[in-house]
């Protein structure tokens, strides 16, 4: 459908018109659209040209864009109005803003066409403006821009989505629109009357005040501020808004009742418009907490623990006082996470985090540095007993049980120590040595706290030369593995094998398990090192069994780490099938603690291992739990007497009184004894007169390569002889 042409009069007296865009395409489609339609079109290019146009052409008529570069349009506006009054606006711009369209009113535009706009739509718009001013003079042209304004404010204020007020000169509202009653609950006949801070939240109320008494503030320079509003019925619910004002002649309002709100706005004094902001202020502070906390337990995380931190030192340093960082590990926490699931592990460190909370004081920062590990800055300390004692109750705090669904399981917590000035001066140095020093409470049974030394740091570097040899020692297949006979106490024959491990180091020599083992654990190394061992003793004893010694047993030592994972009994089983090792011939050696940390959990392993035929042993009898209630709940084949109760035969009986207990109640239970760290003929008779099974110690010699064992294999009698007399 064509637009509608302009009348015949216009036609022949055609109306100037100029466009002004700084988007020469738009300009040029636009003056199209007007020259169809029998308009005399004049095109400027910017704010710049269309000023320079203005002051050697006359025109009826201008329509113009807000935002061009250099020369705005409003700037163009006030220019026409000094040079042309005559001459109508009508505003063409993608600007939608009730501040933008709210300013072009007042600079006298007397329509506003949104872009992109509809052709049918700016014609009638033209054409009715246009009309106008070929009846009116100058003083009806003036008045018909305000009605217009007027018409176009009344609109704007009944449709905003904003909040639009006007206040007295004291600051009372004399008129609000109704958009106030669905963003805050206030109806507007209610607030007319009232001064503003009314509905002020109390920790803006000092700053939403000043802000209308600033000097500067004008028409051309309005307020904008954020400031936080109540909603009815509630001091606490609040909503935040942003704030646009400025100061108005009364004259400049018409008092229209038409207009949807409460009050007329007689003797107003100030203009303004408050649009809610909450959704925005609301996303930028969750982003903002995303920053700097841990969602999953709503802890502050390592950028604003260091942050505090780093604030803490400045005001220690300036008051000569103290400070202590702890770093926290949790123990057995991945092995609980592997087992239950990452969700169980989650619900873990939440629980977690609820008890350690409940220890800190006013003051005190936990922070959630990764994983199971936290860290927690203690200022203000007095010294080591200070933090001693937080650490204490931290400690005691994580010894309950958790319930997680159906699930009781225990951790621990092992925590290192760092105080300030003592143990470092920096950020870094402080949160590195509590880091070490958590280290060694690992390395010397979990479950406990220390305070960093000097001499950490050297361990440490220890530690870390050590680690790296052994991750290649891995890789280079360094590592050996040796034997100790399990004797016959009766007959003297061999009936078993212990594995042992043993380090060749290139440097170093011949390293014993105690040299590193304990790291092994440490950097999960342990699981590696473990199967090639049980690789190397499956093929060593699996060959000596095919050579004839079929009963010959192979007993492995295995690391609480490895019982504890979660895939403990299929990986043993796809080592033992994979080197074709007999599993009746296999018996793992296993301690009273990793039976006690989990029953249950070890139970169920220990039972799907003996129903294949593997044996289990209890390796270091009697060095742990008191408790022996679980000793007829498993299926338990033999009971190894720790080396330090069999050092205790010498002369006396009473020496002796534990191996007694040990040996008479492994009878009455019908297990298997071996006796670890025989070195005398004493002992051998004793525990012989005792009943005792099976020994092995130096008294036959020490664990020895494969080499060697055969050669005891082969000729027992000679062998044993000669290794018993040296």
């Amino acid at each position: 459908m064509a637009p509608d042409q302009p009348n015949k009069h216009t036609l022949h007296g055609a109306a100037r018109i100029l466009v002004v865009d700084d988007e020469p395409r738009l300009a040029s489609a636009l003056s199209t659209l007007l020259r169809s339609c029998g308009y005399d079109v004049t095109e400027a290019h910017g704010g710049k040209q269309a000023c320079e146009l203005a002051d050697t052409l006359r025109f009826d008529l201008a329509l113009l864009d807000l935002r061009m570069p250099e020369v705005d349009g409003f700037a163009v506006m006030s220019h026409l109005n000094s040079r042309q009054p005559e001459c109508a606006i009508i505003v063409i711009s993608g600007e939608s803003s009730f501040t933008a369209v709210s300013r072009a009113l007042r600079r006298g535009a007397l329509d506003y066409v949104r872009k992109p706009f509809d052709p049918e739509e700016l014609i009638a718009t033209v054409k009715g403006v246009v009309g106008k001013q070929s009846l009116l003079k100058a003083h009806e042209d003036i008045q018909v821009r305000l009605e217009k304004s007027e018409a176009l404010h009344r609109y704007i204020v009944n449709s905003s989505p904003d909040i639009v007020f006007m206040l007295d000169a004291k600051g009372h509202f004399c008129f609000i629109n109704s958009k106030v009653e669905s963003l805050l609950g206030y109806k507007p006949a209610e607030l007319c009357g009232k001064h503003f801070r009314n509905i002020l939240d109390e920790r803006d109320l000092a700053r939403g005040v000043y802000a209308l008494n600033a000097p500067d503030i004008s028409a051309d320079n309005p307020r904008t501020l954020e400031i936080r509003l109540k909603t009815r019925g509630s001091r606490r619910a609040t909503r935040h808004f942003e704030i646009t004002a400025f100061p108005i002649s009364p004259q400049a309002w018409t008092h229209n009742g038409s207009t949807n709100g409460g009050g007329n706005g007689q003797n107003a004094s100030y203009y303004g418009t408050a649009r809610d902001v909450t959704e925005r202020k609301e996303a930028e502070a969750f982003i903002n907490f995303q920053a700097y906390h841990d969602l999953l337990t709503r802890l502050p995380n390592r950028a604003l623990f260091k942050d505090r931190l780093e604030l803490a030192i400045t005001h220690a340093r300036r008051g000569h006082q103290k400070l202590a960082v702890m770093f926290l590990d949790l123990d057995r926490f991945k092995i609980i996470n592997d087992t239950l699931g990452h969700a169980m592990g989650d619900r873990l460190l939440q629980a977690v985090t609820q008890r350690l909370e409940g220890c800190l004081r006013k003051g005190d920062t936990l922070s959630r540095f990764g994983g199971d590990e936290f860290t927690l800055l203690l200022p203000s300390v007095h010294g080591h007993e200070d933090a001693s004692q937080i650490a204490r109750k931290l400690i005691k705090t994580l010894k309950a049980p958790f319930l997680l669904g159906e699930h009781e399981v225990y951790v621990g917590v092992s925590i290192g120590i760092a105080i300030y000035p003592e143990a470092g001066c920096s950020m870094d140095q402080l949160i590195q040595n509590a880091d070490i020093a958590m280290y060694h409470v690992k390395a010397r049974g979990k479950d406990s706290y220390r305070f960093y030394s000097e001499s950490m740091s050297i361990d440490s570097t220890h530690r870390l030369l050590l680690e790296r040899d052994l991750r290649m020692a891995l890789e280079k297949k360094e590592l050996r593995v040796f034997y100790q006979p399990q004797v016959c106490a009766r007959t003297d024959q061999i009936v078993g094998l212990e594995a042992l491990v043993r380090w060749q180091h290139p440097e170093r020599g011949l390293l014993y398990p105690r040299d590193f083992l304990s790291l092994a654990e440490e950097t999960k190394l342990i699981g590696l090192l473990s199967e090639q061992v049980l690789d190397q003793a499956c093929r060593d004893v699996g060959q000596w069994i095919r050579a004839g010694h079929k009963d010959l047993r192979l007993a492995v030592n295995l690391s609480p780490i490895e019982v504890e994972h979660p895939r403990f009994v299929e990986t043993l089983i796809e080592r033992v099938n994979a080197n074709r090792f007999p599993p009746a011939n296999l018996e793992i050696e296993i301690t009273e603690n990793v039976i006690m940390n989990d029953l249950e959990q070890i139970s169920q392993k220990l039972r799907e291992l003996a129903n294949i035929g593997v044996r289990i042993a209890i390796d270091d009898f009697g060095t742990g739990y008191s408790s022996l209630n679980y000793l007829h709940r498993l299926p338990i084949h033999t009971l190894k007497v720790d080396q330090s109760f069999v050092k205790a035969i010498r002369s006396g009986v009473d020496d002796a009184c534990i191996v007694n207990a040990i040996i008479a109640m492994a009878h009455g239970l019908k297990l298997e004894i071996v006796a670890e760290g025989v070195e005398t003929e004493k002992q051998l008779d004793y525990l012989r007169a005792l009943g005792c099974h099976q020994v092995q110690g130096f008294f036959y010699g020490p664990a020895q390569p494969a080499a060697e064992i055969s050669k005891l294999l082969t000729h027992p009698k000679t062998e044993m002889a000669a290794t018993a007399s040296s």
